[in-house]
């Protein structure tokens, strides 16, 4: 939570997290960092009931923070300045109470009075100790005040009061000079205002939709809220849990409230926090999915909305009713991508761009959606135009440096070099070409840029064209039998090369004309290309030249006056060079900025070199594999900075954005040539050229790794597949408490035929508005995106198949399979039945769970469905075959289906009219949640006993589990690395690799005598055979998905995870021993160098539930980065390298396996 100091300019953060540690932190807008003031320990670690860190509540005029545990303890701290205005931090003051559970803690505003805290609380002592359990009936939420005396320095719990209804959440009302104080108490199905003193309470009930689909006895609540203060007035913002948005204001008569006033604002997705910004804007934090920023167009004061308010009468539990509505008074703005929660994922190049996309299933209920994740920067065509022929390059120069209105310098022409024309375009409202600028159209050209501030220059095969600002033209004709080959302009210097390799240099005086230097250089071989840094402000000109020799080198050469075009130094490369360019950019690490010497190879790499600004030497190169074509580098502006486009079988872009340097490929197809644009439609664009047309395109999204498009699906996605023959997805999609299409239907037009029977008895009049208001409501259904879906209660399941094609540009559903009502798909799998021979075609095999109850777990029945797949997308019911549990898991197995049908493993094979049951093992504790198979070895895994091995034999016909894993997981999801060894991710974050030991042989038998002894039969009553394992680490985030995949072009395998928050890591592999020891070391430097910012020790939080082995944490390594200058030293010296080879290996290692 953010608090300022009264009087003070500046807020602090506050957080309270599992560290067992307050941390206050400062944020520094120099360095774009948060700054730690205060770390107070005052418990132990870990989540836990009685550790405070759950609840927050400051004091609003930021004297005073209460943290709170869920359960007794709740601690106070004094916040204040000493006298150089830094702030302090007291020893804490204790509020605990025992046996006591707490619900919600705000602080009261109480202006300069002694500061006040609120609190929800319920107590459980009479509860906990009567067995009949009538108590905890019984047993009243109460609302707490705590008042921190400042003058005794202690805290006393001030006064409590029960409350009738069960309420989840407070909201502060504005006190001292700026409304009554006190606090409103967020209730079911009500919201109560309560204060100290005289005041009685004032409560009014929640509004509901008209004629809603939901069951109307169901308890509306408000999930969260913003409030909006200003001088004059104030005003609530509180949502409920169908995401309609509320707008409460509160009238006083001399500081007694006298009445609430509710009025509808507007309906968004539900959020877990709003954040009313003092500009105007609502920020929307959403539960799940993208989050958004609006616009407050209106404050909805003049609508013809009705207002609801306290002081009308009502039955008791009767509410008043509103007809949500599209948007009226915000104005979306921004949305801020999220894929929270992730519930599946699978990686695939199903598009045919040789770089794999990752797919994944988002999001829950009607917001969800599969997403197709792309690495690369997302681009705008802005215009795209034919051109009358094949072009082989393109420029962009600017006129005149007018110092306009805005400053801004536009660029005037886009010049097109044809093979023996070239074409000039102006830019103004529109793109014209035009034949008086002086250029020489006549001839293709090789290079041109703005000379000065105000002329220009061309240089083409037979010379140089130097353009005047009044349109008088000199020219320098290349002498005798020679041509120009290459060459190098900026807004001073010209240096070209003459067939031969001679390079010619000008360099242009005080009056404007550019003059030759007298003498020439030969070069030992031919000049294949050249390069030129932009002249720095305040300098005459580049002091460097590079060019690229077809002897495979590259060579920097002087431009000083004193020594000009003497050789500096020279790199060799592995290929020819193809294109240089040199942009001044910082370096990764945030130091100070440089000279950078891009190479691009012939054979697809990318160099980047530093170039020493004062000798000119080059040193630390980065190298990168780009494409399959020969790399062109052009320079461009990004973010009013240098930035290199890298043309290749993609582009590239190399940046730099919020001190980070980040080299990330476009989303677009093929380019050949490309150049810098700035127009006033378009300051930081590209003009390129593809084949025979002219492209002018931007870049929107800076900083983004992936770009991503998708399908909205209607509801949860569970599971998915992808089918490998026709690269279409299979979905399977299913939702707890909610109708089906058709379910919905028959509820619209059950409630209309009430609207109508209930003005049966009433006049015409009536009756025909009962009709119309009949007719407008099966009409009218609101998007369930926004307006949230229908809760039908619980054990009501609305499920469906869905099969998509995301292979073409534009994706689209080629199927939907509805389910019955309370029918819910949860798992799938594809496989051809060896029955059928090899001509059999592929089917589709979902478990389906009737009727299920999620606590305890339990279905009326279960079936498994056969699907015949066409290549059309098309999906045919073979049979369904009635099981008697939950199908939790399917899997393929050597053309014949292993199926978890409840806690038995049973495997099945395909028959006329149903699935023929070949044998089981009724040996699995729990409940089977995955089942991956590999050759004859089937690894199951438990929902909370980790991995079973289980072995296929087939001559008894017995599925014998032969070796199982020591401790209790609670498995999320596997992946079999190799025969032998599997990886495995559980509920509470851990991922952990386990491999089955050289000695475990799966040849064992089962007893079926039992004639052996009883401590023979197993270990740890399990298995006798035990996994070793190989590696754990815990990500902190509940893992939903591991696959095996290669993430970039001839990249090696890596482990990808995707969690339920949101987020893809990936787990790499180390290959050498010295890598590993490298990384160690670095690590263990960055856990003394560089704690976590809330006070959470390391290595603790990576051991949570098994201590850390054999992982080591790359996001903490790559913090590195990001540390002050002096600190990098001090470690890199530690690892006897320099801070540049400590980056350039964490980049390594990055891109060999992932972006």
């Amino acid at each position: 939570m953010a608090f300022r100091l009264t009087g003070g300019t500046k807020d602090y953060i506050v957080i309270g997290s599992d560290s067992g540690r307050i941390v206050i932190l400062e944020y520094i807008p120099a360095k774009n960092i948060l700054e730690k003031v205060h770390q107070e320990t005052f418990g132990k670690s870990g989540c836990r009931r009685i550790v405070p860190g759950q609840y927050l509540a400051i004091d609003p005029k930021g004297r005073a923070v209460m943290i709170g545990a869920i359960e007794k303890q709740k601690l106070v701290y004094i916040l204040n300045r000493d006298a150089e205005a830094r702030l302090t931090i007291s020893s804490p003051l204790e509020a605990h109470k025992s046996n006591t559970l707490v619900y919600h803690m705000v602080g009261v505003d109480v202006g300069f009075e002694n500061p006040m805290f609120a609190c929800l609380e319920i107590d459980y002592e009479e509860a906990d100790s009567d067995p009949t359990g009538e108590a905890a009936q019984k047993t009243q939420q109460t609302l707490t005040f705590y008042e921190l005396d400042l003058g005794l320095n202690h805290v006393v719990r001030k006064y409590s009061e029960p409350l009738e209804e069960h309420a989840n959440f407070l909201i502060t009302v504005p006190g001292g000079n700026d409304g009554p104080s006190g606090v409103l108490i967020c209730s079911e199905n009500y919201l109560t205002y309560k204060n100290l003193g005289d005041q009685h309470d004032i409560r009014c009930p929640i509004p509901r939709r008209r004629n809603d689909l939901d069951d109307p006895e169901r308890g509306m609540i408000f999930v969260c809220s913003a409030t909006h203060k200003t001088k004059s007035m104030f005003f609530f913002l509180a949502q409920t849990e169908q995401g309609d948005i509320f707008k409460i204001t509160i009238e006083t008569d001399e500081d007694m409230v006298t009445e609430i006033k509710l009025k509808y604002f507007d309906t968004v997705p539900v959020a877990t926090s709003m954040c009313v910004l003092k500009t105007g804007f609502l920020f929307v934090a959403c539960e799940f999915g993208n989050h958004y920023l609006y616009q407050i167009a209106h404050l909805g004061d003049e609508d013809d909305e009705p207002e609801f308010s306290s002081a009308m009468p009502l039955e008791e539990g009767d509410t008043f009713f509103f007809a949500p509505r599209p948007l009226r008074n915000l104005v979306l703005v921004d949305e801020l991508d999220s894929l929270s929660p992730i519930l599946a994922c699978q990686v695939a190049d199903l598009t045919g761009e040789d770089t794999p996309q990752v797919y994944l299933a988002c999001g829950r209920g009607p917001r969800s959606s599969l997403r197709a994740l792309r690495h690369g920067l997302e681009v705008a065509e802005m215009a795209v135009s034919e051109l009358p022929g094949s072009p082989n390059a393109v420029w962009t120069v600017r006129r005149h440096k007018d110092e306009s209105a805005f400053g801004h310098d536009y660029d005037s022409y886009i010049i097109v070099s044809f093979v023996n024309a070239t074409l000039v375009l102006s830019i103004g409202e529109t793109v014209e070409e035009v034949t008086d600028s002086g250029f020489l159209g006549t001839t293709p050209t090789l290079s041109c840029h703005a000379l000065g501030s105000d002329a220009l220059v061309q240089v083409y095969p037979d010379g140089i064209r130097h353009i005047r600002s009044d349109k008088r033209v000199n020219e320098w004709k290349a002498p005798g039998k020679k041509s120009i080959v290459k060459c190098a302009v900026n807004q001073r210097q010209v240096v070209i090369a003459l067939t031969g390799g001679e390079l010619v240099y000008f360099e242009m005086d005080p009056t404007g004309q550019l003059n030759e230097y007298t003498e020439r250089k030969k070069l030992s071989s031919d000049v294949s290309c050249m390069a030129l840094g932009s002249v720095a402000t305040g300098e005459q000109r580049a002091w460097f030249l590079a060019v690229g020799l077809s002897d495979n080198t590259v060579r920097i050469i002087s431009l000083d006056p004193a020594d000009c075009l003497s050789p500096r130094s020279m790199q060799a490369l592995p290929a020819s060079p193809e294109s240089l360019c040199i942009v001044d950019q910082p370096f990764e690490s945030g130091a100070k900025s440089a000279l950078h010497l891009n190479i691009g190879l012939s054979n697809g790499v990318l160099l980047r070199t530093t170039l020493d600004s004062v000798s000119g030497d080059l040193a630390d190169t980065r190298t990168r594999y780009l494409g399959s074509r020969p790399v062109k580098l052009f320079k461009v502006r990004v973010q009013s900075t240098e930035a290199v486009l890298a043309v290749s079988s993609r582009t590239w872009l190399g940046y730099q954005y919020q001190n980070r340097f980040h080299l990330t490929p476009l989303s677009y197809e093929c380019l050949e040539y490309a150049a810098g644009f700035s127009s006033e439609q378009c300051t930081e664009g590209i003009v390129a050229i593809s084949s025979n047309t002219l492209r002018i395109l931007a870049l929107e999204k800076l900083g983004a790794v992936f770009n991503q498009n998708f399908v909205p699906l209607e509801y949860t996605p569970r599971k998915f597949l992808i089918n490998g023959e026709t690269n279409h997805i299979i979905i399977l999609e299913t939702d707890h408490n909610s109708y089906t299409e058709e379910m919905k239907k028959q509820r619209r037009v059950q409630m209309a035929q009430e609207m109508r029977e209930a003005a049966a008895g009433g006049g015409p009049e009536e009756q025909q508005l009962a009709n119309e208001m009949a007719d407008a409501f099966l009409s009218d259904v609101l998007p369930e995106n926004v307006f949230s879906s229908p809760k039908a209660g619980a054990g009501m399941w609305a499920s469906q198949i869905r099969v998509v094609d995301m292979s073409t540009g534009q994706p689209n559903t080629l199927c939907k399979l509805p389910l019955e009502q309370n029918e819910a798909a949860v798992s799938l799998c594809l496989l051809r039945w060896a029955a059928h021979g090899e001509h059999g075609i592929t089917h589709l095999v979902v478990g389906v769970a009737k009727d299920m109850i999620l606590s305890p777990r339990s279905c009326t029945e279960g079936s498994l469905h056969v699907y015949k797949i066409y290549n059309t997308g098309k999906l045919e019911l073979v049979h369904k075959t009635p099981i008697d549990e939950y199908p939790g898991a399917l899997a393929a197995f050597n053309g014949r289906l292993v199926a978890g049908v409840g806690r038995m493993l049973r495997l099945y094979d395909i028959g006329r009219r149903k699935l023929l049951r070949k044998c089981e093992n009724r040996h699995i504790p729990n409940l089977v949640a995955d089942l991956k198979t590999t050759r004859q070895r089937i690894f199951v895994s438990d929902v909370q006993e980790s991995i079973f091995c289980v072995k296929y034999k087939k001559r008894e016909n017995q599925l014998i589990i032969f070796a199982d894993d020591t401790n209790p997981r609670w498995i999320t999801n596997t992946c079999i690395l190799d025969y032998d060894t599997v990886a495995m991710s559980d509920k509470f974050g851990n991922v952990a690799i386990m491999r089955l030991p050289q000695s475990v042989s799966d040849d064992v038998d089962e007893d079926p005598t039992g004639n052996k002894a009883l401590w023979d039969r197993g270990l740890l009553n399990g298995a006798s055979q035990k996994g070793d394992m190989v590696a754990n680490f815990h990500v902190g985030e509940t893992v939903t998905s591991l696959q095996r995949a290669t993430l970039i072009p001839g990249g090696s395998e890596a482990l990808l995870y995707a969690t339920l928050s949101g987020s893809l890591g990936v787990l790499l592999p180390f290959t050498s021993r010295e890598d590993h020891d490298f990384f160690q070391h670095l690590e263990m430097h960055m856990r003394s160098e560089n704690p976590p910012l809330c006070g959470r020790d390391h290595l603790s939080f990576r051991s949570y539930y098994y201590p850390v082995k054999n992982v080591i944490d790359g996001d903490l390594c790559e913090q590195f980065n990001s540390l002050e200058p002096a600190k990098q030293k001090a470690i890199a010296g530690d690892l006897e390298r320099t801070p540049a080879e400590v980056s350039k290996k964490l980049e390594d290692i990055r891109t060999r396996y992932a972006f």
